[in-house]
């Protein structure tokens, strides 16, 4: 991607390195579907990778299969990202049409505190791959220069930073009337909240960047907590009452926060949540009852609260997983769970039989443990997953053995709900499916950013 924030750059030593749709298909990526047969193309050179089964020989080397997708791009934000969220924008919800635009908010895990920044980046021009230009092609009638064309496609960043001294562990976005929300954690062991229009209005607009750019200083924070005593990773906004926010740290504490009027006050209820007896590892408010959360813990149990009971958890399921719980998301349709561990397990909860401590669904495909989780918020059925072991997974809760179509030679063994394999990052933190535009990933990793839509989704 090019970028527009030349002045902005030039303060970050490391840079803002920004790609290209066709240099990013590097050697180091491949994407895997997992219900298209690779022979179709009578390609007789192409073999499928399949990672944590079969080893790369000595020589061998991954190339990306761009008809897998349907989009790709990545870019790099110099110090690395382990955290992001997706800003909702007004460009309208079920959006499909090349080219296509984003808002991303995020923060940096940089070599020293003082380099560490809350950045703000609007991606747009983003084009679909050579296979979704050529059916464009198809369906025009006008013919261009075909260098003029190429420079039209190429993807354009914005990125508006503010510098914000620590490491930030985790970041989380919400809208607030006219307020854009980011609520952060940092190695600070302080949850500090900040409001992102400046840095929005900057990414829109040349002037209002330049401005900016010229007037950067430490990112200042409506509010901040310094309760926890301790730093941590988990929080989330409530999706049902806007301004709501709970944040869990490493010393097994949860608060609730409260929204006061005018927009900048927050009431943190003094009286922790405090059932886990290890690190709360992540939140998840419920998209229906506007009390209710879910956490889960280093303690291996995932727990349900409500906010107006004593602070015990509602209901529990105590050895969930055989080691840490990383990370759970609450499905925004059916009474579901998910929930990744250390233990590479990914798992599917009915609430309904939460109290079994029986999981409805068990997949183990990746083999290093599971870093992100998220549900497709476009399809109650698709999830994805992120894991150690450098690889996304996409997965289909409704597709059955009998249905699941052509399958890859060697693939017997795998799970006819696994859809497809994403590689190519290293180390990969976290995973983000856009709200607005179906089927649209975003991962962060060490590596950069990746922002793609599979071809199966």
């Amino acid at each position: 991607m090019s970028a527009s924030n030349e002045d902005t750059f030039a303060e970050e030593p490391d840079g803002m390195e920004a790609q290209e749709q066709d240099e990013a298909a590097s050697d180091d990526d491949e994407g895997v579907d997992m219900e298209e047969d690779e022979g179709a193309d009578g390609d007789g050179d192409k073999k499928v990778y399949l990672p944590g089964i079969e080893p790369l020989k000595p020589g061998e080397e991954l190339q990306m299969d761009q008809s897998a997708y349907r989009m790709y791009h990545e870019c790099q934000t110099g110090a690395p990202c382990l955290s992001f969220d997706v800003l909702t924008d007004t460009d309208g919800d079920g959006r499909k049409e090349f080219p296509l635009s984003m808002l991303l908010c995020a923060g940096t895990q940089a070599d020293t505190a003082m380099a560490n920044r809350l950045l703000v980046m609007r991606m747009h021009n983003l084009h679909g791959t050579e296979k979704e230009k050529e059916q464009e092609d198809e369906s025009s009638d006008e013919e261009s220069d075909e260098e003029e064309g190429d420079e039209s496609k190429k993807p354009q960043l914005e990125l508006a930073m503010m510098p914000h001294f620590g490491g930030i562990n985790r970041v989380r976005v919400t809208r607030r009337g006219d307020q854009a929300l980011a609520a952060v954690w940092s190695e600070k062991g302080q949850v500090e909240i900040f409001d992102l229009r400046p840095q929005l209005e900057a990414v829109h607009s040349s002037a209002a960047m330049a401005t900016f750019t010229q007037q950067q200083k430490e990112a200042a924070a409506l509010f901040s907590f310094s309760g926890h005593m301790t730093e941590g990773f988990a929080i989330d906004w409530s999706p049902l009452v806007p301004g709501r926010l709970v944040s869990g740290d490493s010393k097994k504490n949860i608060h609730v926060w409260e929204p006061q009027e005018g927009g900048a006050s927050w009431r943190v209820d003094q009286r922790p949540f405090s059932s886990h007896s290890k690190s709360v590892e992540d939140l998840q408010w419920s998209p229906t009852e506007a009390t209710v959360f879910a956490s889960c813990s280093v303690d291996q149990s995932i727990r349900v609260w409500d906010i107006r009971a004593p602070p015990n958890s509602m209901l529990s399921a105590n050895q969930a997983h055989e080691s840490d719980i990383n990370v759970i998301s609450w499905n925004r349709v059916e009474p579901f769970l998910l929930s990744g561990g250390d233990d590479g397990l990914l798992k599917v909860w009915d609430l309904r039989q939460f109290k079994t401590g029986r999981p409805v669904a068990n997949f183990k495909q990746h083999c290093a443990p599971i870093t992100s989780v998220e549900w497709n918020p476009a399809d109650s059925s698709v999830f994805g997953a992120s894991g150690a072991d450098d690889v996304v997974s996409q997965w289909d809760l409704s597709v059955e053995s009998c249905n699941a179509g052509a399958r890859l030679e060697g693939m017997k063994d795998l799970p006819p709900q696994l859809l497809f394999l994403h590689q190519g990052q290293s180390e990969i933190k976290e995973i983000h499916w856009h709200p607005q535009i179906p089927g649209v990933m975003i991962s962060t990793a060490l590596s950069g950013f990746n922002v793609f839509r599979t071809i199966s989704v």
